[in-house]
């Protein structure tokens, strides 16, 4: 019985590294030897573009100032789902999740339909000089929607095991509520709130549905990295097209390493 059982345990981790390799590691790969094709120099030349600078420092702006929102955001829809029992708690956690079930492409339509030119206030921004869509303001409206579950949904579940047990002695003891919150509850919530950050982070970097639809695609204004990629490879600069995309591929890699060694860290000092 053990011979087959380890037969077959092997097989399935044999299958499952192969279609690791084939559906993740491999197009990675083929990214970066399409990037440094022509050589180094070459690709680091595209990278110095004006419009892919203006694309690279508008994607971290972005995605900094919707990490920062979001992570706020996320405490708070956390803290008040998990600690309090009200009516309507189911529909503000479907509500907290719906961005990852609706597609990004329908939340950039819901903010052209409400700030763009023809939109339902366009005319009200048009006379005050103010414009979002087809600009910042647009792609962040964008990029907060896409990425705002990932903080509260990575906390929801600690917060939920915590209890109010704690926060409600700190209360008694005459703590307010943000002393309790940073003393008491994220100390011990601290490593799924890293986590969430790094979700978030990689989300807004590598959105591209949402913040194609607002944007108006205007090289060295409204392009962030995924969408000069795009430009890139529609006007037949493939080396770089892929990269700016081994670029962005690093980055992603990166944030998404960083969170697996802190949960890594994380469980054990659990144990």
């Amino acid at each position: 019985m053990g011979g087959p059982s380890r037969r077959g345990n092997a097989v399935l981790v044999a299958a499952t590294y192969l279609t690791v390799l084939a559906v993740l590691v491999l197009p990675v790969l083929l990214v970066m030897v399409e990037a440094l094709r022509t050589g180094i120099g070459a690709a680091w030349r595209s990278l110095l573009d004006p419009d892919a600078l203006s694309a690279i420092r508008l994607t971290l702006l972005v995605t900094l100032v919707a990490t920062i929102v979001n992570t706020a955001g996320g405490i708070m829809a956390a803290w008040l789902v998990t600690k309090y029992r009200f009516r309507g708690r189911g529909i503000l956690v479907a509500l907290i999740e719906l961005p990852i079930s609706v597609s990004p492409v329908i939340a950039g339509l819901v903010w052209l339909l409400l700030f763009g030119r023809q939109g339902w206030w366009g005319d009200w921004l048009d006379r005050h000089d103010i414009q979002i869509a087809f600009a910042t303001p647009g792609i962040l409206l964008a990029t907060l929607f896409v990425t705002f579950p990932y903080v509260a949904r990575t906390l929801m579940p600690f917060m939920e095991q915590q209890g109010r047990e704690a926060e409600e002695a700190a209360f008694l003891l005459g703590a307010g509520f943000w002393r309790t919150l940073w003393r008491v509850t994220l100390p011990d919530a601290r490593w799924a709130l890293l986590s969430g950050i790094l979700l978030t982070t990689a989300r807004g970097i590598g959105e591209f549905g949402a913040v194609s639809v607002v944007s108006g695609h205007i090289p060295g204004l409204t392009e962030t990295m995924p969408l000069h990629i795009e430009t890139l490879y529609n006007g037949y600069q493939t080396v770089a097209a892929f990269t700016m995309a081994a670029l962005l591929a690093l980055i992603a890699m990166a944030t998404v390493l960083l969170r697996s060694f802190l949960e890594h860290d994380f469980r054990k000092a659990s144990s």
